[in-house]
C-alpha cells in the first residue's frame, strides 16, 4: 500500500546528528520507498510560538531546507517548502481549532513542559499549536506521519479532531486519520556529554553533540572526548541498560552502520573503547562530512534555497487549497 507522508521541523538552525538519526535519514528511507508521497515541511509558523529574531529565523529556514537536500531529501521526489508560504495551513487551523476541545489542550504534556510554571505568561501559539500540526497533517490526507515518542500525544489530537470534524459534518473518512511511523530503535540520540539527556543544539557545550555543519576535524575531537566509563565495551545488549553513555555511541554506530545494536556489540564486545572511538569517528565522518560541506556550500545560495521552497510550496498549495475549498463546502461557507 503506497503511503502518504507528512512531516515536518522546526527551523531552529544548527541542526545534529540526533536530528539526522531520529529524523532526516528516516525521512530519506521513506521518500525512496517505491510508492511513497512524502511531504515534508519546514514548520516556520511553529517557531515563532516563542519569540524569534526575524533576520536568524530567515537563516535558519534555509539552513534546515539545505539540510534536508544535504541528506538525500530530492525536491523531484518529495514536496519541501517552508510552512508560511501555503496560507492555507494558518486558515484550516482556525477551523479546526473549532473543532478540537479545551480539554483535549489541556491534556498535552508538552505545553507543560515547555511553559513550566509561568504558564500564564506563555504565548497562546505555544498552547494552541498541536492544532496547528493537526492542519498540516490533514491537509494532505497523510496516511501516515513519522513522529518521536515526544510528539505521538499530538499526532493523537490530530486523530481526534479528524475523527470529531467527520462526525460532526457527516462526512465519514472525509478527513484522514493518520497513523504513526515510530522508529522503534536509535529514534532519541543523547548528548555525549551526558547519556541521560537528549542531544540538542539548547545544551551550553558544543561538545555535547556533532552538528551537520561540523568539520572533520571537529567530529573526530568531540568523539575522542565523548564520556564513556572505565569498563571495556560489553559482550551482551542487555549489560548496557546501566551504562548510557555507552548505549548511546553503540546505538550510534548501528544505525549509521544500517545493522542491529547486537551486531554492533558482537564487532566490539570486550575490546576497549580507543578502538572503537576510531571507528565510530571514521563512520560518522564518512556519512556527515559530506553533508557537512554540502550544507556549507548551499548556505551561499540563497537563491537556489529560495526556489526549491517556492516551487515546493506551488504544489503544496495546489493539493491544500483544493481540501480548504472542501473543508469551506462542509461547514457550509
Amino acid at each position: 500500500m503506497n503511503k502518504k507522508i507528512f512531516s515536518g521541523v522546526q527551523p531552529t538552525g544548527n541542526l545534529h546528528l540526533g536530528n539526522y538519526i531520529g529524523a532526516i535519514k528516516n525521512f530519506v528511507e521513506l521518500q525512496n520507498e517505491k510508492d511513497n508521497e512524502c511531504v515534508y515541511c519546514v514548520v516556520d509558523l511553529h517557531a515563532i510560538t516563542v519569540k524569534q529574531d526575524p533576520n536568524l529565523l530567515k537563516n535558519n529556514i534555509r539552513e534546515t531546507t539545505a539540510a534536508f537536500l544535504a541528506s538525500g531529501l530530492d525536491h523531484k521526489k518529495s514536496i519541501i517548502f517552508n510552512q508560511s508560504l501555503v496560507p492555507s495551513h494558518s486558515e484550516v487551523s482556525w477551523i479546526l481549532g473549532c473543532t478540537a476541545r479545551m480539554g483535549w489542550l489541556n491534556r498535552m504534556t508538552q505545553f507543560k513542559e515547555k511553559a513550566g510554571k509561568d504558564k500564564e505568561k506563555a504565548s497562546i501559539g505555544l498552547y494552541i499549536y498541536p492544532i496547528l500540526m493537526a492542519s498540516d497533517i490533514l491537509l494532505y490526507d497523510s496516511t501516515h506521519v513519522p513522529v518521536g515518542e515526544d510528539q505521538k500525544q499530538h499526532l493523537e489530537l490530530s486523530r481526534d479532531i479528524a475523527q470529531k470534524f467527520n462526525s460532526d459534518f457527516n462526512c465519514p473518512n472525509f478527513l484522514k486519520v493518520p497513523e504513526p511511523l515510530i522508529q522503534k530503535r536509535f529514534a532519541r540520540i543523547m548528548s555525549l556529554k551526558d547519556g541521560t539527556k537528549k542531544m540538542s543544539k539548547s545544551d551550553p557545550s558544543d561538545l555535547s553533540r556533532i552538528n551537520l555543519t561540523d568539520k572533520k576535524d571537529e567530529i573526530i575531537n568531540k568523539i575522542k572526548k565523548a564520556k564513556t566509563d572505565n569498563s571495556p565495551l560489553p559482550a551482551d545488549e542487555k549489560k548496557i541498560n546501566e551504562r548510557p553513555e555507552v548505549e548511546n555511541l553503540l546505538g550510534i554506530y548501528s544505525s549509521l552502520s544500517s545493522q542491529t545494536l547486537q551486531d554492533t556489540i558482537n564487532e566490539f564486545g570486550g575490546k576497549n573503547f580507543s578502538d572503537f572511538k576510531k571507528k565510530l569517528s571514521d563512520l560518522v565522518v564518512e556519512k556527515i562530512s559530506p553533508i557537512s560541506d554540502e550544507i556549507n556550500k548551499m548556505k551561499n545560495d540563497n537563491t537556489y534555497i529560495d526556489k526549491i521552497l517556492k516551487g515546493g510550496a506551488e504544489k503544496a498549495e495546489k493539493i491544500a487549497s483544493k481540501k480548504v475549498k472542501e473543508i469551506k463546502k462542509i461547514v457550509g461557507f
